[in-house]
């Protein structure tokens, strides 16, 4: 059991509260999310960093942030609505800094309508990696020098290599690749995408942070692990064979399924 590798999750301050013995037993990595909302943002979140860091005494794992997402994307055209995506990431960066957060994650721009069509026109493959670059670079060089690492999250993504190509294409150790293995459950079973594994496989070790949930392939269910037909000896097969230690982050949508998730990981002899 010790040899196996260490569950974290992602929570609000309240769930963190109720499962802290739980997130403090062992070198949980830990994912807030209580700071992606713009509301949130543009308020005062100084009480909410306060909180945190009372409830964070004691642990042991890595503490990041889920950034904001909600109603844009990072490759957007209109230079106007770059803007306050620019303004979000860096709010969302500036939480991390006062909590001592080490990664913040950030949406894919990749759609599965982009599969069929970034070919079509010529250049579109560049021109998308170029407007993320216009939104990101001040973000990534605020990232590089609060020692916060830019994770890119696979959301409707169809090609698991677009995204790691995307996050290598920025030159930064401060921007790196994380996957959600529901996404990816989602995309195989509902547009004819690859399995979960393949798309660790093809992060390699740009992997550093991956959200583990379960699901049918159907919808986005973040069930807890366990109760969907996610191919677990897999996934973690394929995470066993890298060096860059992701975060392993359970994201449920009802968190009081963290501790049997935990437990049904550990009754397979794959993480603890």
């Amino acid at each position: 059991m010790s040899d196996l590798p260490v569950l974290g999750a992602a929570l609000n301050l309240d769930s963190l509260e109720t499962h802290r013995k739980l997130m403090l037993d062992k070198p949980r990595d830990l994912e807030l999310q209580d700071f992606w909302q713009a509301e949130v943002l543009n308020g005062d979140w100084k009480p909410l960093v306060d909180r945190a860091k009372h409830l964070l005494d004691g642990q042991q794992g890595r503490v990041g942030i889920h950034g904001p997402f909600m109603g844009f994307a990072i490759d957007s055209f209109d230079v106007d609505v770059r803007e306050i995506v620019r303004k979000r990431l860096l709010q969302g960066l500036e939480v991390c800094e006062a909590l001592g957060g080490t990664h913040m994650v950030v949406h894919s721009p990749y759609s599965t309508w982009d599969y069929n069509n970034l070919d079509n026109l010529e250049n579109s493959r560049e021109r998308k990696t170029e407007l993320c670059h216009l939104t990101m670079k001040d973000s990534v060089r605020r990232a590089e020098d609060i020692g916060c690492e830019l994770v890119i999250e696979n959301i409707e993504d169809k090609d698991p290599h677009a995204r790691v190509e995307l996050a290598r294409s920025f030159g930064s150790d401060a921007v790196k690749v994380s996957i959600d293995t529901g996404h990816a459950h989602y995309a195989h079973g509902s547009t004819g995408a690859p399995p979960v594994d393949y798309y660790v496989k093809a992060a390699g070790n740009t992997l550093r942070h991956i959200h583990l949930q379960d699901a049918d392939g159907y919808a986005d269910r973040h069930w807890t692990l366990g109760e969907g037909t996610v191919n677990w000896r897999a996934v973690f097969g394929a995470l066993g064979e890298l060096t860059s230690t992701p975060r392993l982050i359970i994201e449920l949508r009802d968190h009081s399924g963290l501790p049997t998730s935990i437990a049904n990981m550990a009754a397979l002899s794959l993480a603890q």
